[in-house]
């Protein structure tokens, strides 16, 4: 049916897919959590400016 050198190329496959999807999944994670601190901070300091000028 699969010879063995199809089957370890499968499996390398399957391991590069695997490694990928996992690499996204963090970096989305990671980039929204950035984005959403930046975010955060740019608030505050346009908050805290708005309340000296008071």
């Amino acid at each position: 049916m699969f010879e063995f050198s199809q089957y370890l190329g499968f499996l390398l496959f399957l391991t590069i897919l695997t490694m990928g999807f996992w690499l996204m999944f963090f970096l989305v994670s990671f980039v929204s959590y950035w984005v959403g601190g930046a975010t955060w901070e740019r608030f505050k300091e346009k908050r805290a400016k708005k309340q000296q000028s008071l």
